[in-house]
């Protein structure tokens, strides 16, 4: 049977439709306008949406390639932007992945197992991510500076130490987690005691497959809060091999000349893995940033 729509829903349903659109199209405004920049020749913010002229100078100093100077000879590109990424990427890969291993047992622990002082270290961990990083950067640099007089590969300048100080922000993946597994009855784990199971089997085997969706939450978020985090980056690199894209970003930036179009280049690339993550990831985002707000 046919249904017919009457004729003002067909409006109303045109009208969202429009409306949609237009959403779509203001929220994809400013990455064509960071492409627009990145083609355009020069390094200049302002322009049209389309440019006259284009260009792939950013680019080729975004890829590592050489690049024209004002003489016409190709010369090497004078930032490593592809190191950069790569920098980011290693300790971000690395911070996520002590943090869901640290978070995951922390979180088990908190959830299952009763302990004097566990309320207090809960309510402790919460208060001390209400404060930012940014008010402890003189302790990280003495901590990390006094560590690497004993341990060179977690002193100042390594990307290990800065893999190491992005795990202390592991309160709120605990917390996550720990409501996540609050929501899933602990009648399975104990099932699965019942067939022989040790606490440790039914804890990989049975809880830990039901708490992928947010399991990748925070291995998401954890991974994205490295990538972009300047502070304390920026404190503890100095060589220029060995900066991050944040801190390294800022050197197309002078005080006389901004390179905007190399700054697009650069954005665009290295949103790349970012993307990438997502898209690979998206399928228990969706449901895993739902969970964890159940109250235990």
């Amino acid at each position: 049977m046919a249904i017919v729509i009457k004729k003002s829903q067909r409006w109303r349903l045109l009208a969202m439709h429009l409306f949609l659109i237009c959403f779509v199209g203001l929220s994809l405004l400013p990455l064509l306008m960071i492409v627009s920049i990145s083609l355009r020749p020069g390094n200049f913010a302002g322009g049209s949406l389309i440019p006259k002229e284009i260009s792939f100078e950013h680019w080729r100093l975004a890829l590592g390639l050489p690049v024209m100077d004002a003489n016409g000879q190709l010369v090497p590109p004078p930032f490593p932007v592809l190191q950069w990424i790569f920098n980011s990427v290693k300790v971000a890969l690395i911070s996520a992945v002590v943090s869901l291993l640290l978070s995951v047992t922390s979180a088990y622990a908190f959830a299952r197992l009763r302990f004097a002082g566990r309320g207090l270290m809960l309510n402790s961990m919460l208060l001390l991510q209400m404060f930012p990083s940014v008010l402890a950067l003189v302790a990280i640099y003495a901590l990390f500076d006094r560590i690497g007089e004993f341990v060179p590969a977690l002193g100042l300048n390594s990307h290990w130490s800065l893999a190491l100080a992005y795990t202390g922000a592991v309160a709120q993946h605990i917390w996550l987690i720990k409501g996540y597994y609050d929501s899933v009855p602990p009648d399975l784990e104990e099932a699965a005691s019942v067939d022989g199971a040790s606490r440790l089997q039914a804890f990989i085997h049975v809880l830990l497959p039901l708490s992928r969706p947010i399991l990748v939450v925070v291995f998401v978020l954890a991974f994205l809060g490295a990538m972009i985090e300047y502070p304390i980056a920026s404190v503890l690199m100095h060589d220029e091999q060995q900066l991050t894209l944040a801190v390294g970003s800022r050197l197309f930036l002078f005080n006389q000349r901004y390179l905007w179009g190399d700054f697009a280049a650069t954005a665009i690339l290295a949103g790349l893995p970012l993307t990438l993550l997502f898209v690979v990831t998206q399928r228990w985002l969706v449901s895993g940033l739902t969970a964890g707000g159940v109250k235990g």
